[in-house]
């Protein structure tokens, strides 16, 4: 089945099918966030009972191993698989993560959650960058970017819906249930995947060494470099929510899922206006983007004791977040020159360098007891690095000729 052929309605099962699995990625990533007290206590009794800031910080390795896995995954697998059929390579991912996260579910002990964390983020960039050649080529010549959308819709939603939810569930029943969710969700992705998502070939001359040839253009470095450092502050802060509103904002723990409701909708909001704006000005979106973020970061930092202005701070911060999303992903792909799958991939491979990085300096300024808004700071700090690598890398593309931008430097 071609594009031509491919029926409208088949074509919104097959979109359907895939972002379904990315609601799951979305809900499988930041679901921990909202539950990392609830995993200290279960999987770190000892130390959470001598020291609950040295056990949250401890916890936030998990979320810095998904994170890691996503790392790794993204360029190994999406160079590996290339020549593959997509739709099977699809299939192949949406199993792994159904499995990897029913690990999570099952495993006893904090270091084997540790490893089946490291493993359920492996398959995460793989799965967006060939989804959305999958989304594009269903959709058809120009309606490509809606196809695309359409994909990263699931992961939106997981922040406004599934993460909170997964939350509520994961502090009423264990946190473990909240797992059990995720990966009930990517085994109803596998098999609508299996029945709606057509045949789709993939590039068979193309090699790893031909896709990994993207890494010697500069500018990919610098954008890399920007997603990886800029938008680690969103994370640093995102990673320790959860004990911003109960320890300092003091509100009770069945309120975390509205906030994280707030942070969704500000992310999805977000994104939307992003997407909008960078094709308006993609410089400008960006830098005002890091800036902004900066800037929000500080006032959290700040103003994170009164209820009111958390919440109305943490609609802000998935707002001004999400806005740097398709911005950051666009200017990578048109640096990338020919190499847009790897590319594609490797947006999600910086992003969650970014998570990384975050979750673990916002746990480093917790564990030497600078208090629960450190890492509003820390995200600030890290937000204008962001910001000084972005002018940097315009800096040095003035200083070159148009032809040469997206060539190897």
């Amino acid at each position: 089945m071609n594009p031509s052929t491919e029926s409208r309605g088949a074509a919104k099962r097959a979109l359907l099918s895939l972002a379904i699995g990315s609601f799951g990625i979305g809900m499988t990533e930041f679901v921990v966030m909202g539950l990392l007290p609830n995993i200290a206590a279960d999987l770190l009794p000892s130390l959470w009972a001598s020291s609950q800031e040295d056990a949250l910080s401890q916890a936030g390795w998990l979320i810095s191993l998904y994170a890691l896995g996503v790392v790794v995954g993204a360029p190994t697998i999406a160079g590996f698989v290339a020549r593959f059929p997509r739709h099977r390579v699809m299939i192949v991912l949406a199993i792994a993560l159904t499995v990897f996260n029913a690990l999570t579910v099952v495993l006893p002990t904090f270091e084997l959650v540790g490893a089946s964390r490291f493993l359920a983020g492996l398959p995460h960039g793989a799965y967006f960058g060939i989804g959305a050649l999958v989304a594009a080529d269903v959709m058809g010549p120009g309606n490509r970017a809606k196809g695309v959308a359409f994909i990263l819709t699931g992961l939106t939603v997981a922040n406004v819906v599934g993460v909170p939810l997964g939350t509520f569930l994961g502090q009423t029943w264990g946190w473990r249930a909240a797992f059990g969710v995720v990966a009930l969700v990517f085994a109803i992705a596998t098999i609508c995947i299996v029945f709606f998502v057509p045949e789709h070939p993939g590039s068979p001359g193309r090699t790893m060494r031909q896709e990994l040839g993207v890494f010697r253009i500069g500018q990919v470095w610098f954008t890399l470099g920007i997603g990886a450092i800029g938008f680690g502050g969103f994370f640093a802060v995102y990673s320790y929510i959860a004990p911003l509103v109960t320890e300092v904002a003091g509100s009770p723990e069945w309120v975390v899922p509205i906030v994280l409701v707030l942070m969704g909708i500000g992310m999805t909001v977000g994104n939307l206006v992003g997407g909008h704006l960078a094709d308006i000005d993609l410089r400008r979106t960006l830098l005002f983007g890091l800036g902004a973020m900066a800037v929000v970061f500080a006032l959290l930092a700040l103003l994170s004791f009164w209820f009111i202005s958390l919440s109305l701070l943490v609609l802000i911060v998935g707002f001004v977040s999400s806005v740097l999303s398709p911005t950051i992903q666009t200017r990578l792909m048109d640096v990338a020159g020919d190499n847009q799958s790897i590319a594609a991939a490797m947006n999600h491979s910086a992003l969650n360098i970014g998570n990384s990085l975050g979750a673990f300096l916002g746990g480093v300024v917790i564990a030497v007891g600078w208090g629960f808004t450190a890492p509003a700071w820390t995200g600030a700090v890290l937000a204008i690095a962001g910001l000084v690598i972005a002018l940097l890398s315009y800096r040095v593309e003035a200083r070159r000729p148009a032809a040469l931008v997206g060539s190897p430097s």
